[in-house]
């Protein structure tokens, strides 16, 4: 869609060229929002919403770096995204509610391109020019897998913004960060723009095992956007984006020993391809857009699967995914009635081979010892060193939804009622194997002898599916003065259920188990599927100004009663695979504050703080009943506060000192479902000085300057426990131009 977009630009721009280009209407025609095709579902200034969100604009995104979305977390009250394992994993927990894997609880959109799968969220952008958070469900326009929020990120066009940009920044650990952009127009309807992106870390943890990194890291990426409009009212935008990123990752330690120590290799990789056209068309009283996107992932996670210097097992994760979504949108208004509807479709298909691969202390310590201490007369040995747990998927999920919302103005009054018909098939065709063999001893006799020798053949296949059918209404009433507004609203969240594809080496395990007299532990059909997480979330919240705009605040109370909650855990005993899996009924409630204050000209003050209480209401897992604990992962409380000065300098060298202190918190967390390990509320501390010259600036930075340590994850394998430790201080400078 691209390459067509582009030759049809060409042309026209080709056209203009041999009529004279000085004939053309000029750009001042053109307004902002026809420039750059920007918020297509909500109005460009979020604060006259009935929603409780934060916006980071470009200068904010330079002052802390910001290149990724775990850089904005905790910038927004009750958003916070822990970083650890590697950039497959995108962990975003908003008001108490979150995933670890499979379907994420908040949706992500790059220039308004739905992006699928969260396992492809982390990745580095350049020339950011705005970030949206929107907290709280937005599943009646945005659908599945948005009942924790929304994040919108637009980057630069090069219809506001010719030139080129260049970046270059060197850090602690070897950090290096390299990019450079060329934006321009070729003529009062056409721009275009490239960027390129390269960032290399040798990593900030040391595996023992090997005395190397286990962390570092190689990044690059490619942007090519395309800006047309062939006509006054017609605006359309392509953008085309390559990623590649290869890293190490997992830096996990062993917590009896304190040490990151595994002896297997660990590492992710991924390529990533996008393109997303869009399209608005406005008339007299109706706007259409169109939205299209193509998505690939090709992707491999290969990791010790135990962390451990002794060799249980190690998973090999190969997955090629690829996407296509089509979103057509209308909107309008008549007098002081407005609407907006749509239809939305997606499909999307992934092929995935992910083998487990046992070893000699695993298969000793996870099957022959236990098969042993049940027959001990009649001992057996495995017959080799190593051998495969087998597993192919074919996953296919399709869906489509219609959606409408319509908005009515009585006096300082709006009322608005939106609704959503969601449709999702799920279906995944499964193939798991393992051929293999042991040695039976009898040893009841005065010299041990051979009994027999079993073959393990295992060759297990099947077909899963699943259907989902959601309703999502949302119900908004907005009170609007002079200062801000006052707005309260009732909606319905919605997470897609799936399947558990990691747990079929576990499944694959006890089934040996089985063959062995040992009784089987799962049915397929039970463990492997899990059901959509539903919620419904009431919210009352407020926007208030001064005249002047020099002080705003936001607030919200939020209360969420959310159904079959998903909860990422790891299965009592000795497996090897991890389980998504339905808490009865969990409720959350809180507050969430963000202030920003410019007290004069020089000054710059903003602070944002959340408070979440999440619990579960009813779950019991068998084993034991949490009812009133809390739930993991989520945090208690978010904290951000910032300072910024600028200081006009007279000199031919300079022309300004810009200084920024900035404070992040979070805590605390509870780690497990039975509450009994937590990690208290920590804080980092972080710095800048910028150095500016007309497009020049120098900055020198410093991130957790206090060397605070605190722990980012917690998990227990095969009764062993693990953490993340958080990111050590690190220092750098970063040289920005622009010509």
């Amino acid at each position: 869609m691209f390459f067509f977009v582009t030759l049809l630009a060409g042309v026209s721009a080709l056209s203009a060229s041999a009529h004279n280009v000085a004939v053309e209407e000029p750009d001042t025609i053109l307004s902002l929002d026809e420039v750059s095709v920007t918020a297509i579902k909500q109005s460009a200034d979020m604060r006259r919403l009935p929603v409780a969100s934060t916006v980071v604009g470009a200068s904010e995104v330079e002052r802390l770096n910001i290149v990724t979305m775990k850089d904005v977390s905790e910038v927004a009250p009750n958003f916070y995204i822990p970083d650890y394992g590697s950039r497959m994993t995108s962990s975003i927990y908003v008001r108490g509610i979150g995933a670890r894997i499979d379907q994420p609880v908040v949706g992500l959109n790059v220039d308004n391109v739905p992006f699928m799968n969260k396992d492809n969220y982390d990745f580095d952008l350049v020339d950011i020019e705005r970030i949206e958070i929107l907290r709280g469900p937005q599943s009646t326009l945005y659908g599945r897998n948005t009942m924790g929020g929304l994040i919108n990120i637009y980057t630069l066009s090069p219809m506001r913004y010719q030139g080129l940009r260049v970046m270059g920044e060197y850090g602690s650990y070897n950090s290096v960060k390299a990019a450079v952009s060329y934006y321009t127009k070729l003529n009062s309807r056409l721009g275009m723009s490239w960027a390129g992106y390269f960032t290399h870390t040798d990593g900030h943890f040391t595996n023992m095992n090997n005395g190397k990194k286990c962390d570092h890291e190689n990044q690059g990426s490619l942007r090519w956007k395309t800006v047309w409009n062939p006509m006054a009212n017609l605006s359309v935008e392509n953008t085309l984006g390559v990623q590649i990123s290869r890293q190490g990752g997992y830096p996990y330690e062993f917590v009896e020993t304190g040490e990151i120590n595994y002896n297997d290799t660990c590492f992710y990789k991924r390529t990533g391809i996008t393109d997303g056209l869009t399209a608005r068309w406005t008339l007299d009283n109706v706007v259409l857009s169109s939205i299209t996107s193509f998505q690939y992932i090709d992707d491999n996670m290969t990791l010790d699967q135990d962390f451990l210097p002794d060799s249980y097992f190690t998973l090999t994760q190969k997955r090629k995914e690829w996407a296509l979504t089509q979103d057509f949108i209308g909107r309008g208004a008549i007098g002081d009635y407005s609407w907006l509807g749509g239809l939305f479709a997606f499909y999307k298909h992934t092929d995935m081979n992910a083998p487990v691969t046992f070893r000699e202390t695993g298969i000793k310590e996870l099957i022959v010892d236990h098969r042993n201490d049940a027959n001990p007369y009649y001992p057996i040995q495995w017959n080799e060193d190593s051998f495969v747990l087998g597993s192919d998927f074919l996953n296919s999920v399709y869906g489509v939804a219609l959606y409408h919302q319509s908005a009515y103005v009585l006096g300082a009054w709006n009322v608005a009622l939106g609704m959503r018909l969601d449709l999702e098939h799920n279906r995944l065709r499964y193939n798991s194997r393992c051929n293999t063999s042991y040695t039976i001893y009898d040893i009841t006799k005065d010299e041990p002898e051979v009994y027999r020798v079993d073959p393990v053949n295992i060759d297990d296949g099947g077909r899963l599916s699943k259907t989902f059918l959601q309703f999502l209404p949302k119900l908004t009433l907005t009170y609007n003065f002079d200062a801000g507004n006052i707005y309260g609203s009732v909606a319905r969240g919605y997470k897609a259920g799936g399947f558990n594809t990691q747990m079929f080496s576990d499944v694959l395990q006890q089934r040996i188990m089985g063959l062995m007299g040992l009784s089987e532990k799962y049915d397929v059909n039970e463990i492997i599927s899990y059901k959509p997480e539903t919620s419904w979330n009431y919210e009352i919240g407020a926007h208030f100004s001064s005249t002047d705009r020099r002080f705003t605040a936001d607030m919200a109370l939020f209360y969420i009663d959310c159904r079959d909650q998903q909860l990422t855990v790891f299965p009592d005993g000795v497996t090897t695979g991890r389980i998504m899996t339905n808490a009865g009924r969990t409720r959350s409630f809180g507050a969430e504050l963000s202030m920003s204050f410019r007290p004069a000209d020089r000054w710059l003050l903003n602070a944002s703080y959340g408070y979440t209480n999440a619990k579960f209401s009813k779950f019991n897992n068998g084993i034991a009943d949490y009812s009133g604990n809390y739930i993991p992962y989520a945090p208690h409380n978010t904290v951000f506060a910032g300072v910024n000065y600028t200081q006009p300098v007279k000199s031919k060298l300079l022309d300004a000192i810009a200084l920024n202190v900035n404070a992040r918190g979070v805590g605390e967390i509870v780690w497990d479902e039975a509450n009994k390990v937590r990690q208290p509320f920590y804080a980092l501390l972080g710095a800048s000085v910028r150095f500016e010259k007309n497009d020049f600036s120098l900055t020198f930075w410093g991130e957790n300057i206090t060397g605070t340590q605190y722990d980012t994850f917690y998990f227990v394998s095969i009764g062993n426990t693990f953490l993340q430790r958080g990111k050590p201080r690190h220092i750098g400078a970063t040289l920005r131009l622009q010509f």
